[in-house]
């Protein structure tokens, strides 16, 4: 399970007359980041900077940044350094600059920077990646009503019903609790339940919501 945000934003500050324009967006790998920044230069052709920094993984291995032509250490790493601090990643913040003609100095690039990644981050509905199983179930009628008691207790997301000569379920169980999860299935249905696992796959969370 790691941090990171749901979709993305945009804010936008200004600091002696200079706009700094904040875009965060949740990304998947490297190629994502690079479109995304891409994305955002096009749309902002006449700024004359466009500092980054992403972090992909779960592990955190990935990460990049640029000042893209603002002295050195005043933009890119301290983007980088917010994101770390907030403990983000599959995260990649722009954030462009348009000059507004009065110099910052490098302490006040450095400060202007960190708040418009500390804004926007913010403002970014933060999600917990969770590793889930998506699980197909054959169940009898006869168990159906305590296997959803059980759904609605334990806040599983079922997100298939099909009533024919059983009930075919599917439902989305964490990884992490899987065995109990077939315990108290075969349990309820008195062995009768045919289970299979479908696929694995990552699905962002906050609490009881799944984000689908």
């Amino acid at each position: 399970m790691y941090k990171t945000i749901l979709k993305e934003e945009e804010i936008s500050n200004e600091i002696k007359k200079s706009i700094f324009k904040a875009n965060i967006s949740p990304v998947g790998s490297e190629v994502e980041a690079e479109d995304f920044i891409a994305r955002i230069k096009d749309s902002n052709k006449e700024a004359r900077h466009h500092c980054f920094a992403y972090i992909i993984g779960e592990d955190r291995l990935i990460q990049k940044y640029s000042d893209n032509g603002e002295p050195q250490g005043t933009a890119g790493l301290p983007i980088l350094d917010i994101l770390k601090k907030k403990e983000l990643t599959d995260i990649c913040v722009v954030v462009t600059r348009y000059f507004g003609g009065i110099l910052l100095g490098a302490s006040g690039l450095v400060r202007a920077y960190s708040q418009a990644c500390n804004d926007v981050t913010s403002k970014a509905k933060m999600v917990f990646k969770k590793e889930f199983l998506d699980i197909s179930l054959r169940i009898d009628y006869n168990s159906l009503g305590k296997f959803l008691n059980y759904c609605e207790d334990e806040k599983l997301y079922i997100h298939k019903k099909d009533f024919l000569d059983l009930v075919y379920i599917g439902i989305y169980v964490p990884k992490s609790h899987y065995k109990s999860f077939s315990d108290v299935l075969m349990n309820l249905t008195s062995g009768k339940a045919v289970m299979e696992v479908k696929d694995e796959l990552l699905i962002n969370t906050l609490g009881d919501e799944l984000f689908i």
